[in-house]
């Protein structure tokens, strides 16, 4: 199952094991159960502390558990957790020996307070590079608190439950049989909803912060190499984020990033994190800024959060970044997660057989109509122009393909379901005005980004796309404002140009602060 390579990896990790442990396996005659029994004989293979049991009686079928030799079991896999789950498999064999999660020490405390039983279910699918996160959050969660118990099920082997559930997004999470939560989310946002007094708590120890010399709104590439930049000068440092990473985490291959030939969004994620921590950054992850409330005469700037909290600031480098657009459609919001979906590498696989509608004829929708090709029954992709915007090597591979039908000069109207789920989408030829219904499971919707700046106008001037106007050195039209990235004026919204503004605007705001201080 595994390939000697990997299995000498495995090796070398599974030293660091600090009990024993047992993988009890729930199988049947099933080819899959016979897939998921190699791949469990391969891992007791690498360690003299971990043992196979093949006696387990669990309804899923094929599953297995992980626990420490004699003990109770509060980590499962209803599936075989390869591809994107393999790093999951291997941390929650170490977590469930003992061997200490990387997290916080406050947070590690927290999780074990929690009271109450927690039974957790992540329905996945093993080409979404969003779950991973989720599941091993969750394994963490049961690693450490004994009333806390979770299960990844692969969607694609328990298809019935998916429809039973009427699950049409991943990664989807359960708590005791009730939805708890769509979408990526981490330890931290999990505990947000789990501990209801952990916001007050938050928005008390914020408050008391002192004042930052530079303070970043945003936690993508732009975000963290200001930050970088700053600590790198010495001066007080801080980022509020509402998700470190930003798009970067929604974002699969990534091949453009110069001298790095190849990485995934949420790996950079964690890279770009794990570099600001090396420096005396004050990371304030997860919380959302309502307002900016830019400073009178020789005061500082106010930054006011979500949960009441209010952070100050000499400057401030604004780095919020970009969301997926909207249709902004009847029915698109209803629909939301349940046939409409941003991501087709995550959502995809749910829609197995099915017909599906790309919305959007650039880079993005091309490469998700060919991806999805391969999985579903039919595609039609939809663009608003009279021609597809992407490149001639997407396009010629796309209509290569025998089950994916393109309509160009097409408006989507409307979006329509059953009061469930999404059965079908209205679409107006621009050519003649006549409407047209195209019967479908599933809509992808790829037509492009939208800054996030809603919350800054009447603060900071913007461009008629709701961009932060800014000058070649990253300064807003308010004194001592900067920003960065996707969410400005600068054309061309790639990884490397942001991380390259946002260097640019961490030292024009900290040559702003020597003046400031020159003045003063």
């Amino acid at each position: 199952m595994l390939d000697s390579n990997i299995k000498t990896q495995l090796k070398a990790y599974m030293e660091k094991l600090v009990a024993p442990i047992e993988l009890v396996a729930s199988l049947d005659g099933s080819a899959e159960s016979q897939e998921l029994r190699a791949l469990l004989v391969d891992i007791a293979s690498v360690s003299d502390k971990i043992s196979l049991l093949e006696n387990g009686n669990a309804v899923r079928r094929p599953s297995f558990s992980i626990r420490k030799t004699g003990g109770v079991a509060q980590i499962h896999f209803a599936g075989i957790p390869m591809g994107h789950e393999f790093t999951s498999l291997v941390l929650a064999l170490l977590q469930a020996s003992g061997y200490p999660p990387k997290i916080e020490a406050d947070v590690i405390e927290q999780i074990k307070n929690l009271a109450g039983e927690y039974r957790f279910e992540t329905y996945i699918s093993m080409s979404c590079h969003n779950c991973p996160e989720v599941v091993q959050s969750l394994n963490t969660l049961a690693a450490l608190n004994p009333n806390i118990s979770h299960i990844m099920i692969d969607g694609a082997l328990y298809k019935d439950e998916i429809e039973n559930r009427e699950i049409m997004a991943v990664p989807s999470v359960y708590l005791n049989a009730e939805p708890f939560t769509q979408g990526r989310v981490g330890i931290e946002e999990i505990l947000a909803k789990l501990d209801t007094g952990a916001a007050a708590r938050d928005a008390a120890r914020l408050a008391d912060k002192e004042p930052f010399d530079v303070l970043i709104i945003g936690g993508g590439p732009a975000g963290a190499a200001a930050a970088i930049y700053a600590a790198r000068k010495g001066i007080r440092t801080g980022i509020v984020a509402e998700r470190f990473g930003g798009q970067v985490m929604d974002t699969l291959a990534i091949e453009n990033l110069i001298s790095v030939p190849h990485t995934e969004g949420p790996q950079l994620a964690r890279a770009l994190e794990q570099h600001a921590r090396e420096y005396e950054v004050d990371i304030m992850n997860l919380q959302r800024v309502e307002k900016l409330i830019p400073a009178a005469a020789g005061n500082l700037h106010e930054v006011r959060l979500e949960n009441g909290a209010a952070l100050k600031s000499k400057t401030v480098i604004l780095a919020t970044g970009a969301r997926w657009r909207e249709m902004n459609v009847p029915g698109e919001k209803e629909y939301r997660n349940r046939g409409v979906a941003y991501c087709p590498h995550c959502d995809g696989p749910l829609f197995r057989g099915k017909r599906v509608a790309v919305i959007g004829g650039g880079n993005s929708g091309v490469e998700a109509a060919i991806d999805l090709a391969g999985i579903v029954s039919h595609v039609t992709l939809l663009e608003f122009a009279e021609t597809l915007r992407a490149d001639a090597i997407l396009q010629k591979k796309l209509f290569s393909l025998p089950n994916v039908s393109v309509i160009q000069n097409a408006q989507t109207t409307e979006v329509t379901g059953d009061g469930n789920k999404v059965n079908g989408l209205v679409f107006k030829d621009r050519a003649n005005g006549n409407s047209h219904r195209i019967e479908l499971e599933g809509i992808f919707v790829q037509i492009g980004l939208l800054p996030n700046t809603d919350w800054l106008k009447g603060t900071v001037e913007l461009s008629r796309y709701g961009e932060i106007q800014i000058d070649a050195r990253g300064q807003t039209t308010v004194p001592g404002i900067f920003a960065a990235g996707d969410a400005t004026t600068v054309p061309y919204k790639q990884i490397v140009i942001a991380m390259g503004e946002g260097a640019k605007a961490s030292l024009a705001a900290f040559d702003y602060l020597i003046r400031l201080s020159s003045n003063a």
